[in-house]
């Protein structure tokens, strides 16, 4: 996706570069798998925003800001790897996952390692010890919202702003981060920095939210994963949410009583109801309203000589009226 951005495509490739030079680790195996996975096909989406907010501050420094990219691209996939082992998945984007491969232990300690590796450079990389406070702060959001996820587990009366809630520790905090730290260390102020946070968190909404619409847009060979993996497990979205909020919320239920029993049949009869019931559409109208509030914002951002505003409108406009 990154072709026609070419110099955000070198930056992000320096990124990964950036990213294997700090992995480090006795066990080669380990060590190798931990490379593999961040180079799995991943969008490094929060890198790139990261990257295209440090544009806008005065003090460029092309070194600092890879690394910072770099850290907030470990602190993602150790969020990730520790999601496979709380879902109890070994397939991530269609392949073998560090857990699936090596087991739970080793996959635990991977992801714990990656958060090591995200500290390690900013504590070499940021001004100050702001950008380490936001950082922790950010990583107890989204403890929080995984937290909150795992409470809803098979709740049939989670409201819509309840999954909102989850959804903007679970996603859209590391969004946000991106965008304020990026800003922030390339001297702009704190003021632009909490601006560019606000806009990396409306991204991470409707980013969100399109991924759980296409949960019931898309095929199971599309998707990488069985249709509708996560409600089998109890993890209801927004279409979903919708859907049992109408007159059809018996005959659902009906179907996620039977938990991880669900056959792929009656997966289907599920998506069949949701898009029935408009569950899908109402879903993309909340996207298309946080997509529109980010893009509104992002028109507000000063010129830069690089273009960013443009990028960011170009970019966000792309990732959010995706359909893979």
């Amino acid at each position: 996706m990154w072709s026609d951005y070419p110099t955000l495509k070198d930056e992000l490739n320096e990124t990964l570069q950036k990213m294997e030079e700090v992995i480090r680790l006795k066990n080669k195996p380990v060590e190798q798998a931990i490379k593999e996975t961040i180079h799995a096909g991943g969008k490094l989406l929060r890198p790139a925003y990261q990257l295209l907010f440090s544009q806008f501050g005065s003090e460029q420094d092309r070194e600092k800001a890879i690394a910072l990219a770099a850290s907030i691209e470990m602190l993602h996939t150790a969020t990730l790897i520790h999601d496979d082992i709380v879902d109890e998945a070994d397939i991530r984007r269609g392949q073998l996952n560090l857990r699936g491969r090596f087991g739970n232990t080793v996959a635990v300690y991977a992801g714990d390692y990656l958060f090591v590796c995200c500290f390690k450079l900013l504590s070499d990389y940021t001004s100050s010890l702001k950008s380490l406070q936001e950082n922790s702060r950010s990583m107890e959001k989204i403890l929080d919202g995984e937290l909150g996820q795992m409470d809803d587990r098979y709740n049939y009366h989670l409201s819509v702003a309840e999954y909102l809630e989850n959804i903007s520790g679970k996603t859209a905090e590391l969004f946000q981060l991106s965008c304020s730290v990026g800003a922030y260390e390339s001297g702009m102020s704190e003021r632009f920095a909490r601006k560019a946070g606000l806009i990396g968190l409306s991204i991470g909404m409707a980013f969100q939210i399109v991924d759980d619409v296409l949960d019931y847009t898309k095929k199971t060979e599309d998707i990488g994963k069985p249709v509708l993996e996560d409600m089998r497990q109890g993890v209801y979205s927004l279409p979903l949410i919708y859907a049992l909020q109408t007159d059809k919320k018996a005959e659902l239920i009906a179907y996620l009583d039977k938990r991880l029993e669900l056959t792929n049949d009656e997966a289907q009869a599920v998506r069949r109801i949701v898009r029935k019931t408009k569950g899908v559409e109402k879903a993309k109208k909340l996207a298309e309203d946080y997509t529109k509030k980010a893009l509104k914002e992002i028109h507000k951002l000063p010129d830069t000589p690089f273009d960013t505003r443009q990028t960011l409108l170009s970019l966000t406009t792309l990732i959010l009226n995706r359909e893979d």
